[in-house]
C-alpha cells in the first residue's frame, strides 16, 4: 500500500459522517447519493437534491483548486468504465440504495437491510476485482 494516508482518509470520513447526520437532522433525509441523484428531476424536492449534487462536484474542484493530488486512472477503456456505471447504476436500484445510503447511513442506524446490502456488495466487489485481475488480466 503505497497510497496509505490515514489523516486524510480520516478527515474524509469525519465530513462525510457529519455531512450525513446534518442532512438526516435538517431535512430527515438520507444522504444516499443514487437516491438523491434520481430523485433530482422530481420537482417538489429537486433544489435541495440539485445543491447536494453541486456540493459534491464543486468540492472536488475546491480540492483541485487547493493544489491538491487527485489520482488518475489512465488506460482504463471506456466500455469498461461505461458497463461498471450501467451495472452500479442497476445495482443501487436493484438494491435500494447505494453504498452511501447503506454504509454510511444504514449501517449508521444499525438497519440489518443495509447490513445485508453492505456485506453484498462488498462481497460482489471482491469477486469483480479478482475477475478482472486475476481472469481478465486486466491490472490497476
Amino acid at each position: 500500500m503505497h497510497d496509505f494516508t490515514p489523516v486524510s482518509a480520516l478527515a474524509g470520513g469525519a465530513l462525510i459522517g457529519l455531512a450525513s447526520v446534518w442532512l438526516l437532522a435538517a431535512n430527515g433525509r438520507i444522504a444516499g447519493v443514487s437516491g438523491i441523484l434520481h430523485g433530482i428531476f422530481s420537482p417538489p424536492e429537486a433544489q435541495w437534491r440539485a445543491w447536494f449534487i453541486s456540493g459534491l462536484l464543486l468540492a472536488g474542484l475546491a480540492w483541485q483548486a487547493a493544489g491538491l493530488s487527485v489520482p488518475l486512472r489512465e488506460g482504463f477503456p471506456l466500455g469498461w468504465a461505461a458497463a461498471a456505471g450501467l451495472l452500479v447504476g442497476f445495482g443501487t436500484r436493484m438494491g435500494g440504495g447505494c453504498t452511501s445510503g447503506h454504509g454510511v447511513c444504514g449501517l449508521g442506524r444499525l438497519s440489518a437491510r443495509s447490513l445485508v446490502a453492505v456485506v453484498t456488495f462488498m462481497a460482489a466487489g471482491m469477486v469483480s476485482v479478482f475477475i478482472s485481475r486475476h481472469l481478465l488480466g486486466i491490472s490497476s
